[in-house]
């Protein structure tokens, strides 16, 4: 879809509700939040923690998101596009620029399932289910990442290397094992609580097993016996 943010009726995103009726809630925010401390907040979280996990690309990182968290409120009470729009802006241009991919997780109300591009699905050999996210069922995040991505589709689950978690919606069960936490200078986005992991490979063996690189060249060398 990949539609242009300032294409949108007022700079917004409208959804429908269940009976079909246009409907849009605006932003509750307090006066010392905004959209725009939302995204920088987002970007310097989302830079910190690319900076720790050593991604690459092509690896994914997932996003859960509860606006209604951001803006005080319990999760799943009051969501919102124009919060979505804010974090997702943020977090999709610095994946664009170091070639991770993105996967947005939605509510429970769709079993958890992700919002990723049809280029991941492809790559990763995901299952594919069907359903469009809303946002009263899917939450606002994913609603409009299905805006925002170029050829989205929504997969089951994933195994991502890395994960933000803005409102405590806990995305653990689309995490590859072993995950590890990452504290940020960044402990919160608007008022929801941030949590963040990135993953590494099991460390297999016993009392005689090498792990660092270093030893291991010393080996190499004949070093070691």
């Amino acid at each position: 879809m990949n539609e242009n943010f300032k294409d949108w009726p007022d700079g917004k995103v409208y959804a429908k509700d269940a009976e079909e009726r246009l409907t849009y809630q605006e932003a509750f925010l307090e006066e010392n939040i905004s959209l725009e401390s939302i995204h920088d907040d987002t970007k310097k979280l989302v830079g910190e923690l690319l900076d720790s996990a050593n991604l690459k690309p092509g690896n994914i990182l997932v996003l859960g998101c509860s606006t209604s968290e951001v803006q005080g409120k319990r999760i799943g009470s009051y969501g919102n596009t124009d919060v979505a729009k804010a974090i997702l802006e943020a977090v999709r241009a610095l994946l664009s620029e170091s070639g991770v991919f993105l996967a947005v997780q939605c509510c429970e109300h769709l079993n958890r399932s992700l919002v990723v591009e049809r280029k991941v699905l492809d790559k990763y050999g995901l299952t594919e289910v069907t359903v469009l996210p809303v946002p009263h069922a899917g939450g606002a995040a994913a609603f409009t990442a299905m805006r925002l991505f170029e050829d989205p589709v929504v997969v089951e689950s994933i195994q991502a290397h890395a994960g933000v978690d803005i409102g405590d919606t806990f995305i653990g069960m689309h995490l590859r094992p072993v995950v590890v936490p990452v504290r940020l200078s960044v402990k919160s986005i608007g008022f929801a609580h941030v949590t963040a992991a990135r993953t590494r490979p099991k460390l297999v063996g016993g009392k005689r097993a090498v792990y660092d690189r270093e030893e291991f060249e010393k080996w190499v060398k004949g070093e070691r016996r």
